[in-house]
C-alpha cells in the first residue's frame, strides 16, 4: 500500500460517520509544516497570513508554537475581529477604505494597539483621517515595498502589481509624511515577492519553464535584497523606532530570512500545502487540508460522479486553479465538463472501484479559499476525528 493509499483509509476510517461534502485537516500534516517553516526561518519568527488558514482555532493553534509571532490579515474588519477575539499583533497586509471600520480602530486603544495598517500613498492617511468621526488614537501604520523586478528601464515588470513605492527614495518620502502627520506612527516595513514566494520553481512536465523560472528568481532576489535593504535604510533613518520589517511567503521563506534587513517572516499556504506548493525545489510539504465529495452516480465505465467540486482558486484562469482529485489516485476531470457547479465527472481505472457513496478526496489549488466553501473543518490525528472547529465562515465571517 502506497503512503497516500494509506492516508486514504485512514480518512476514510475516521470521518465514516460524516456525510459528504465536508472538509478536514491532517494535524500531524499541519504541525509537520508549521516545524518546517520555523526550520527555514532560521530564527526570525513566522507571522502566520491569516487569508490562507481562515480559522480561528488553527491560528490560535500555530501561534502557540515556538517561531510563530503574529498575525498578517487581510481586511480592516477582520483585523478588528481578530483583535476583539485576544489576538494582539496584527499586521493588515492591504490599504484599506472601510471608514467604519477606522472609526473603530481609532476610538478604541485596545484596537489602535494591536492593529497596524498599511499604506502607500498619502491619500491613504486622508482617508484614515476623514474617518475618524473624532476617535483619537494613534494608528500604527507600515509601509509596502514594491518588490517587483524591473527591466528594461522599467518597460519589462515581473512580479505583482501592488505598491507604488518601489524605490528607497520613494519609501523614504512616504515615511517623511507619515512621520510629519500628527495621529499615526510608521512602525513596520513589508515587502511581498510574490513572483519568488508564489511561483513554483519545478514545474512537473515543464524543464524548459522550471528553468526560465529558477533564473528568474535568481535574479529578483538578488535585486530585492539590495534594494530592500537600501530601503530600510532609508526607512530607518526617518524612523528610527522602526519595530519590523516583514518579508517573504511560503516558497522563499529560507531565501528571505537570510536578508540582515529582514527581521519577520510572513508565511500561511505552507501550513495546508495546497495544490500550487507542490512544484518547489527548496521544499517539500505535506498536504494537510483536503475536501472529500460523494460519488452520486456511475455513468459508465471508468468513470463517476461526484456532487459539487466546483471550487476554482482566484488568481488567472487557468487548469492550475481547480482543485485536484487526490484519492484513489489516478481520476482525472472529463476535459469536456471540468469541475462542475453542482456534479463533477470524474475519469480512470480506480472510478470502477467506488462505489455510489465512496468519498473521492481533493486538494483545494489555494489555501484559504478552501475554507469560503465549508463551514467547518473535522481535524483528524491518526485514523479519528479529535474536533471539528468553524472556519470563517461557519463563524458568520465572510470579508471578501
Amino acid at each position: 500500500m502506497t503512503a497516500r493509499a494509506a492516508d486514504r483509509a485512514r480518512y476514510d476510517r475516521a470521518t465514516a460517520h460524516l456525510d459528504a461534502p465536508f472538509a478536514i485537516v491532517d494535524l500531524e500534516a499541519f504541525d509537520a509544516n508549521a516545524a518546517d517553516l520555523v526550520r527555514r526561518s532560521g530564527g526570525k519568527p513566522v507571522r502566520v497570513a491569516s487569508k490562507s488558514v481562515r480559522c480561528r482555532a488553527l491560528l490560535e493553534r500555530v501561534l502557540a508554537r515556538d517561531g510563530f509571532q503574529g498575525i498578517m490579515s487581510f481586511t480592516l474588519a477582520e483585523s478588528l475581529w481578530l483583535a476583539r477575539s485576544g489576538f494582539d499583533d496584527i499586521l493588515l497586509a492591504y490599504p484599506s477604505a472601510d471608514r467604519a471600520g477606522f472609526a473603530e480602530l481609532t476610538a478604541d486603544p485596545k484596537l489602535a494597539g494591536a492593529v497596524t495598517v498599511m499604506v502607500d500613498d498619502p491619500a491613504q492617511l486622508d482617508l484614515i483621517d476623514a474617518a475618524r468621526d473624532g476617535g483619537g488614537e494613534v494608528v500604527r501604520v507600515c509601509l509596502e515595498l514594491d518588490t517587483s523586478l524591473k527591466l528594461l528601464g522599467g518597460r519589462v515588470r515581473v512580479g505583482a502589481r501592488r505598491s507604488p513605492l518601489h524605490s528607497p527614495a520613494q519609501l523614504a518620502a512616504m515615511a517623511r509624511a507619515v512621520a510629519e502627520r500628527p495621529g499615526f506612527r510608521l512602525v513596520g516595513l513589508m515587502g511581498y515577492e510574490g513572483h519568488i514566494a508564489g511561483v513554483g520553481d519545478a514545474v512537473a512536465g515543464r524543464p524548459l519553464r522550471s528553468r526560465a523560472i529558477r533564473l528568474m528568481q535568481g535574479a529578483a532576489r538578488r535585486e530585492l535584497a539590495e534594494r530592500r535593504a537600501a530601503a530600510v535604510r532609508a526607512v530607518r533613518a526617518v524612523a528610527p523606532g522602526l519595530e519590523f520589517v516583514n518579508g517573504g511567503g511560503t516558497g522563499s521563506v529560507q531565501h528571505t530570512a537570510a536578508e540582515a534587513a529582514v527581521t519577520e517572516i510572513a508565511a500561511g499556504s505552507g501550513l495546508y500545502v495546497p495544490r500550487l506548493f507542490d512544484n518547489y525545489r527548496s521544499f517539500t510539504g505535506r498536504p494537510a487540508a483536503l475536501f472529500a465529495l460523494p460519488v452520486v452516480r456511475r455513468p459508465g465505465l471508468g468513470a463517476v460522479t461526484v456532487l459539487g467540486g466546483g471550487y476554482p482558486a482566484s488568481g488567472a484562469p487557468g487548469g492550475d486553479r481547480l482543485p485536484v482529485p487526490y484519492l484513489p489516485e489516478g481520476l482525472r476531470y472529463d476535459p469536456q465538463e471540468g469541475a462542475g457547479e453542482v456534479q463533477t465527472p470524474l475519469l480512470g481505472s480506480p472510478a470502477d472501484d467506488l462505489l455510489i457513496g465512496d468519498r473521492v478526496w481533493f486538494r483545494h489549488a489555494k489555501a484559504g479559499e478552501l475554507c469560503e466553501r465549508f463551514e467547518a473543518l473535522h481535524l483528524v490525528t491518526g485514523d479519528e476525528v479529535t474536533a471539528t472547529v468553524p472556519t470563517y465562515r461557519g463563524e458568520g465571517r465572510t470579508f471578501l
